[in-house]
């Protein structure tokens, strides 16, 4: 799987990142995972023509001391499907800068 993490995360910092994914995504029913919709303007061509795959995810899992961002960008609605792929230069630009902005607004020492 091709992700970007972020690891050695301080203990009392868990709840606060916790906090954040609250706020700034969405819970998907398993303990430590939220998701992160992606706008329609950084959909690939084949994602938007694929209405009814949409929306597109990516996925973010908080453990122990890490945090994970997974670069597969997932659809809500299916399993499988050609529309479901890595992320492209632009979603991935996007996927990173979700993790620069928890990064800097939390003041999070790794």
């Amino acid at each position: 799987m091709r992700q970007y993490l972020l690891d050695e995360i301080r203990k009392k910092d868990i709840p606060r990142i916790r906090e954040y994914l609250e706020t700034h995504a969405q819970a998907s029913g398993l303990a430590g995972i939220w998701w992160v919709d992606l706008r329609e303007d950084l959909l690939s061509p084949e994602q938007y023509d694929h209405h009814h795959c949409q929306p597109y995810r990516f996925a973010i899992e908080l453990g122990d001391d890490y945090l994970r961002f997974e670069f597969l960008i997932r659809s809500e609605k299916t399993m499988r499907c050609a529309c479901i792929d890595y992320a492209t230069r632009q979603q991935r630009d996007f996927i990173l800068a979700f993790a620069d902005r928890l990064v800097e607004d939390l003041g999070l020492k790794t």
